[in-house]
């Protein structure tokens, strides 16, 4: 029985659909199950399938072509079949034209005759005449009279009826307690109860989640950590290196320390790095214009997390300093930066960062350089790892150390030699003292 293929509607929001593709030629064999073409919607791309078998007779939207939900894009019928009713229906007043190939149509009472022989279709002679005024298809409609005849009536409510949704009675009355429409619902066939329950509860979804997008301003600190990472990330070459250390013996030094002073593990990553950047001084240098500016001397960068952003204070001639006068001097700044006391000057001057996520449980990331600077060190968590010691497999607090540095004034291997000399002062402390 010959059927239009339409627009189907993906959801209780989407009113019209481009055809982007077709995958079917007209005269193409169909089976049910087949895809048809590709839907583009202003959200999804999604594959029409047939619903029956038959012959693409006719393709009535071209590829491009954006059309209403359940409007007819195409025609399926039998390879002989009269689709010229079908036709006419989708072109209201004016007929579509087509070449088909089928024999000559038989006439109106000869088809009549033959179908209500076969059984298909009992109709009386009135409600016949009023449907093919109306150019419905007798198919879609129901018959209530005697052994499923189509009478007057029937084809009366097909015509009230006409474009509206089908929906079963269950259905109806479900969505009438519901408070749903029908007509928003897409259903190949008839909506059924399943169908209302769905709609319902997506309505209730799109209710609860009620979306909005509020928008503030950009602060200042943010417009400024945007333009200057944005800047660092332009200007810079960068090349990235992770290590992981074993912090067995660093972790013992803090316990040990606890009793005299409270030492975080920050603080002792930056009197080790602040001694070893004299030994590797591309790590600590700046680049202007065509010279790089090398120094006796490390004014480190201990970044900050705020509320609203980020601030790297500076421990000034960090390199000279003991321990507990470099731990003294990072909270204090910390203190000060996230009370928004810190003074312009103890902003400024930094050779080197460090930026410690690692009591987030962050293991690995790759930090932007902090420009001029040439290099950052970043430190992650500390996770007890199983490891190979040896020639047994025990577990060890591991830490992973992620650099990030500028390649124009540090290459790879300087870059790995540093790493490699920090990872042996971390994993030996006592090694400083030497």
């Amino acid at each position: 029985m010959a059927k239009r293929i339409v627009m189907p509607k993906l959801g209780l929001t989407m009113k019209e659909g481009k055809l982007a593709k077709w995958y079917k030629a007209e005269g193409d064999p169909i089976k049910s199950g087949d895809k048809l073409f590709s839907i583009e919607t202003d959200k999804i791309t999604n594959d029409a399938e047939a619903t029956a078998d038959g012959v693409l007779r006719k393709i009535i939207v071209t590829e491009g072509q954006t059309v209403p939900v359940m409007e007819p894009v195409g025609i399926i019928a039998g390879a002989d079949e009269d689709i010229s009713a079908l036709l006419a229906e989708t072109a209201g007043s004016e007929a579509v034209k087509i070449e088909d190939k089928a024999p000559e149509v038989e006439k109106a009472a000869e088809v009549e005759k033959k179908v209500e022989r076969t059984g298909k279709i009992k109709v009386s002679p009135v409600a016949r005449k009023l449907a093919e005024e109306e150019g419905l298809d007798l198919e879609r409609i129901e018959g209530t009279g005697p052994g499923g005849r189509i009478v007057l009536d029937d084809v009366k409510n097909a015509i009230e009826n006409k474009g509206k949704v089908k929906a079963s009675p269950t259905a109806e009355k479900l969505a009438r307690e519901k408070g749903v429409d029908v007509s928003g619902i897409s259903s190949e066939k008839r909506v059924m109860k399943e169908d209302v329950i769905r709609a319902d509860r997506e309505a209730q979804y799109a209710s609860i989640a009620q979306p909005e997008d509020r928008r503030i301003p950009l602060t200042t600190m943010r417009r400024i950590i945007g333009e200057r990472m944005s800047e660092s990330a332009q200007t810079a070459p960068t090349v990235n290196f992770t290590i992981s250390v074993d912090m067995t013996n660093l972790k013992a030094l803090r316990e040990e320390l606890k009793s005299e002073r409270s030492i975080t593990y920050t603080d002792l990553i930056v009197k080790v790095t602040s001694l070893l950047l004299l030994e590797h001084p591309y790590l600590n240098c700046s680049l202007d214009g065509d010279e790089m500016i090398l120094r006796n001397y490390v004014n480190m960068g201990v970044a900050v997390a705020l509320e609203d952003g980020l601030l790297v204070p500076v421990v000034k001639n960090a390199h000279m300093k003991k321990l507990g006068v470099i731990s003294e001097e990072i909270k204090d700044l910390s203190y000060r930066a996230k009370t928004n006391q810190l003074q312009t000057d103890e902003i400024e001057g930094g050779t080197f960062t460090i930026t410690n996520i690692g009591m987030f449980g962050i293991e690995s990331f790759t930090p932007i350089i902090n420009q001029p600077e040439s290099a950052i060190l970043g430190v992650n968590a500390i996770v007890e790892t199983p490891v190979v010691v040896g020639g047994c497999v025990c577990t060890r607090p591991m830490m992973k150390l992620s650099l990030t540095a500028d390649h124009r004034t540090v290459d790879g291997a300087v870059a790995a030699m540093f790493l490699a000399r920090l990872k042996e002062m971390l994993e030996h402390p006592l090694k400083i003292l030497l």
